[in-house]
């Protein structure tokens, strides 16, 4: 592979409608069921290559429509394989989709369910956190199109629940995530199970020199597709950032979602403990709040996520396993309360709300420590930013503290000394025996035995005298 590969103009042909590509009437009927018309440009350039059967690099800001972009192509050209037959062996493994997360996969995988609904094709998703059995019945019956998070899926590979000697098609999804998170050797792992004749699709939010790298060992001769420059951001994003204390962040997010009239919100942090304790304040703010981090199981992220996206929750408060794969529509804002660690998590965060040409707001709370931080997040968009002072109401600072008090009145804290023992005079006197006191029976007995000899108890029990002759001192008559 070349650094630089560019496409084909005789392949990469760009129509506006679902309708113009030549896919089958099932799958046409699918896409109008979801409501979409008119492709978005990562569509209209990838899916007439993919198509074609060409390797595809596929690169475009978070929310563009990737997974459409490859899986409704991919399940066009399997519908040769398309039977009825409840044979297993008639549904063997054809397309396998890799994802970072849990989260990412689910979602592909329900897209991928949606678009095949009319079809014979089968497809299910396997990830780790929940139990293997009811995935292991599932992959036993047989499957088209697997997608799958890399450790479970070596797992099953291992127990030799899915055989993947007849896959056609691969796609690594999010590739750039994965190498994040340390993917790599089971990416190995699991290429090397796979036929070396196959058509491979790579796409990833940026194109850095590793994805690159592992673009030239498993890709063959890739059409490489950019319908943004590297790192963009959407533009129907609102960016704001605000400079102040890391003390008052959450008054911050409390009167910026009453200002700004906001239903709903994913307000990011940094850490899973950060996440938990956040949201529990938030609770008792009166917010309806839900936590998503690695510690929860998976059911209870899938409520949580559930719960979010029927808008029963107000603020979903997450780490960066929220930042990618959740589509979530009309979004209306994101928060960073945590400017992140990673200044390429910044777009992706951020790219969670104005999806699809909706308009969102992201709203980055800055304290003295992210300066820092933020000079990546610079570096990365190529501009500056200059965040912007905050004034907090005196409501905000009220609703963010656990007592409510006149703030004009309050008092400093008092720290906690423990109220004084009783004191009795009585017991605090030392020992005096009283006038006429008889000596106890012991005293008096071994003060009259010998006098001037020493007190000894009657209950200690004196030495046994020993004959001369056996090392004693006491002499045997004669």
């Amino acid at each position: 592979m070349t650094d630089t590969p560019t496409a084909d103009p005789a392949i990469v042909a760009e129509p506006a409608r679902f309708d113009t590509l030549p896919l089958d009437a099932k799958l046409l009927r699918a896409v109008q069921d979801q409501g979409y018309a008119h492709m978005t440009p990562i569509q209209a350039r990838a899916i007439p290559i993919v198509l074609s059967g060409r390797d595809v690099m596929g690169a475009a800001q978070t929310g563009t429509g990737k997974t459409a972009a490859f899986s409704i192509p991919l399940l066009q050209k399997m519908m040769r394989h398309e039977t009825s037959s409840v044979s297993p062996a008639r549904h063997p493994v054809r397309a396998l989709v890799l994802a970072p997360t849990r989260e990412l996969a689910d979602q592909v995988a329900q897209n991928v369910k949606a678009y095949a609904k009319h079809t014979q094709l089968r497809s299910t998703v396997v990830f780790g956190g929940i139990d293997m059995k009811p995935q292991t019945l599932t992959l036993k019956q047989g499957v088209e199109v697997l997608i799958a998070t890399p450790g479970r899926l070596l797992d099953h590979i291992e127990a030799k629940n899915c055989v993947l000697n007849q896959v056609e098609y691969v796609v690594l999804d999010e590739a750039d995530r994965m190498l994040d998170i340390g993917f790599l050797p089971d990416l190995q792992r699991i290429l090397s199970y796979l036929p070396r004749q196959r058509q491979t699709l790579l796409f990833s939010a940026t194109f850095s020199p590793e994805i690159k790298r592992l673009a030239a060992s498993y890709l063959q001769d890739p059409v490489v597709v950019e319908v943004a420059r590297p790192n963009a951001t959407a533009s129907t994003v609102e960016q704001v950032f605000y400079s102040l204390d890391e003390d008052d962040k959450r008054a911050a997010v409390l009167q910026l979602l009453r200002e700004r009239n906001l239903a709903q919100a994913i307000v990011f942090v940094n850490s899973k403990l950060g996440a938990a304790r956040l949201a529990r304040a938030f609770e008792r703010d009166g917010l309806r709040t839900a936590a998503l981090h690695g510690d929860k199981s998976q059911d209870e992220r899938l409520k949580a996520l559930a719960a979010f996206k029927a808008q029963e929750v107000d603020v979903l408060v997450a780490t960066d396993v929220a930042a990618r794969g959740l589509d979530i529509s009309d979004l209306p804002a994101v928060f960073n309360f945590d400017v992140p660690f990673h200044a390429e998590d910044y777009i992706h965060r951020i790219g969670r709300t104005g999806r699809a040409g909706a308009s969102g707001v992201a709203i980055t709370l800055v304290a003295g420590k992210d300066v820092r931080l933020l000079a990546e997040i610079e570096k990365l968009l190529k501009k500056k930013i200059t965040p912007e002072p905050l004034a907090l109401s005196r409501q905000a600072h009220r609703r963010s503290t656990p007592r409510h008090r006149d703030d004009d009145n309050l008092a400093p804290p008092r720290r906690y000394s423990p109220p004084p023992a009783p004191r009795d005079p009585f017991f605090d006197r030392p020992y005096e025996p009283s006038e006429g006191e008889a000596p106890a029976a012991w005293e008096a007995t071994t003060a009259t035995a010998r006098p001037g000899a020493a007190r000894v108890s009657p209950s200690i029990r004196p030495k046994r005298k020993v004959a001369a002759l056996l090392g004693g001192g006491v002499k045997t008559p004669a």
